[in-house]
């Protein structure tokens, strides 16, 4: 919709103007209307109408030099001229300004019809035209700056000042970010980044936007941007991430290193796409991967080798056999990482744990032939494992497969799993260990086995956990040896903010002052 100011010293005037024709169908909307050529200036000023209809003899200012004045401040709008006057010289002078028309009163609808029909075909064309030049000067700005940090041989280095200017660029840091749907919901929610920031973009000054093969690449520049982009981090993956299957929890971002140099945006660039490549490894539930977890591929030993297959069919198999629940957990855990490491595409990984899969089922079958195990077809286990997204779906369909094989074979009692669930942890709290990581690998869902968990144990498996690592925790400080952060460290907290608010909850006290009442030596330094 287009505006159109009001001017004129009579109300009648201006109330007959408002209703003399639709303005609504036409395209436009009132926003305002002055009874004084000084007021007449300053509501063009502050509303910036497309239109004025203004009367030329006006108390304060005249109506010609209100549009003087607001032209030489920078007003383009435009102006019809309606006056009690004919003559020839008001309207030559209000010519010489720019109006668009002269009309006299009483006006005429029909020419005022013709006339505003008229100026809103050109402002149509003006906007048109100006759409245009803006698109054409946007994907030329894009495209730039999608090679720049695609492509490194296009030589970013070599940018003047003036062009990082022209292209906004300027900053001193920089990263890269990726996004896109986590579960690949149809018709997920589709995002602002600026509104997951909680920031305002205005020209592209905050960051840049662009898509390569379909998935969102943002260009973070400047402090502000990382430090928003850090807070939002901290609260996607705090104590309250997003509500399972709501739209939120269907973004997945990858981030790159930052870079203070435009020249280097393209390193953080690949840092971000190798991540994004790497979701196959993401545990149930996350959301992020940055750029300290993307691991060192090129001087990885790590190799998909037959050895390393038999390896792990044999233990399996043995596993199995005995029914040691424990050790098949620890043997997943292990074979989880071991592929996390290696330099293979996931296509190679995926043929890996369906042939570790077939010579289990194999071997199982020749050994417990009279026991009808309801395995799966080859056909079915091939395509269910081609067609998942995730190494953690894998392993739990591996982990169930391998709990109904032992059931099948003389030894249902799982009598002894929360057993082997309070080994498992005691061996691994220092790790980022959750519910959802280690239901799968018992074969039991995430919330039965908290529920499970919590009636036997009588405090839920988080709880637990904490009281784990803060006990551990205890035993570190008096030692006296690490600093604070570093006991953080080796018990399983990344954040030596969160450890000190964990240890103050379930020991009345800070670390520090833990350590001192204690009379333990050491550097409180954290």
């Amino acid at each position: 919709m287009y505006k159109v100011f009001i001017v004129d010293d009579e109300s009648l005037i201006r109330d007959g103007l408002k209703c003399i024709m639709d303005w609504e169908e036409i395209g436009f909307t009132i926003c305002g209307e002055a009874a004084n050529g000084e007021d007449a200036l300053a509501g063009i000023l502050d509303n910036s109408p497309d239109l004025v209809l203004m009367d030329i003899r006006m108390p304060k200012l005249p109506g010609l030099d209100v549009v003087r004045m607001s032209q030489e401040r920078g007003f383009g709008g435009k102006f019809i001229i309606i006056s009690g006057y004919s003559d020839f010289k008001y309207a030559q002078e209000a010519i010489r300004y720019g109006v668009e028309s002269y009309l006299t009163k009483p006006i005429d609808e029909d020419e005022l019809s013709e006339t505003v029909l008229k100026i809103k075909a050109d402002l149509d064309a003006q906007s048109k035209a100006s759409d245009h030049i803006d698109l054409f000067r946007q994907k030329a700005k894009d495209a730039i700056l999608h090679d720049l940090i695609t492509d490194p041989s296009e030589g970013a280095h070599q940018l003047t000042k003036q062009d990082v200017e022209e292209l906004e660029l300027e900053a001193d840091i920089y990263q890269i970010v990726i996004y896109e749907n986590f579960n690949q919901i149809p018709n997920a929610v589709s995002y602002s980044f600026a509104d997951l920031l909680k920031v305002t973009n205005r020209s592209d000054h905050t960051f840049n936007h662009f898509f390569e093969n379909q998935m969102n690449v943002i260009l973070l520049k400047g402090q502000y941007a990382l430090h928003r982009f850090n807070d939002f981090l901290e609260h996607y993956n705090g104590d309250r991430p997003p509500q399972k299957d709501s739209p939120m929890d269907s973004l997945f971002l990858a981030y790159g290193r930052p870079v203070t140099d435009v020249a280097e945006v393209y390193l953080s660039y690949q840092d971000a796409l190798a991540l994004i490549r790497r979701r196959f490894f993401c545990i149930q539930g996350q959301h992020t991967l940055g750029y300290e977890e993307l691991p060192d591929i090129k001087s990885s030993v790590y190799e998909l080798q037959q050895d390393k297959l038999e390896d792990y069919t044999q233990s399996l198999v043995g596993y199995l056999q005995t029914f040691n629940r424990k050790n098949v957990v620890e043997t997943l855990s292990t074979l989880e990482e071991y592929l996390y490491n290696v330099k293979s595409d996931i296509s190679e990984v995926k043929l890996f744990l369906t042939d570790l899969y077939l010579r289990i089922k194999e071997r199982i079958n020749l050994l417990y032939s009279n026991n009808n195990i309801p395995f799966s077809s080859n056909s079915t286990v091939i395509e269910y494992i081609d067609k998942k997204h995730y190494l953690y779906e894998i392993v739990q369909f591996l982990s169930e497969q391998f709990e109904m094989i032992m059931n099948a074979t003389g030894n249902p009692s799982r009598n002894s799993v929360l057993d082997d669930i309070l080994y498992y942890i005691d061996h691994n709290y220092q790790n980022n260990i959750k519910l959802e990581t280690i239901a799968p690998l018992f074969g039991y869902n995430s919330a039965y086995l908290g529920k499970i968990f919590h009636k036997t144990v009588g405090e839920s498996f988080n709880s637990y956990i904490d009281h784990m690592r803060i006990n551990h925790s205890k035993t570190l400080l008096l030692q006296g040896t690490y600093k604070v952060y570093e006991v953080a460290e080796m018990v399983g907290y990344r954040n030596v903010d969160y450890f000190h608010k964990k240890f103050r909850k379930y020991v009345g006290e800070s670390p520090a002052e833990f350590r001192k009442k204690n009379g333990a030596g050491g550097d409180d330094d954290e």
